[in-house]
């Protein structure tokens, strides 16, 4: 499914509305953190599991 340009602004005009145009760079910070923090904790469990595997196979 793909969004319209029209759609996109809506959809920001309605964020500055809400958080206002201050809080948009905190919020984008903490949703870049939140991300990175995320992708750091699922290249952690990757190895585990691997080894696991390995493991129970030989």
């Amino acid at each position: 499914m793909r969004f319209s340009t029209t759609e996109l602004l809506v959809v920001l005009v309605i964020v500055i509305v809400l958080f206002g145009p201050k809080q948009i760079p905190k919020l984008s910070k903490m949703l870049g953190s939140s991300i990175k923090s995320f992708k750091k904790g699922l290249d952690e469990d990757s190895p585990k599991e691997e080894e696991s595997e390995e493991d129970g196979e030989a």
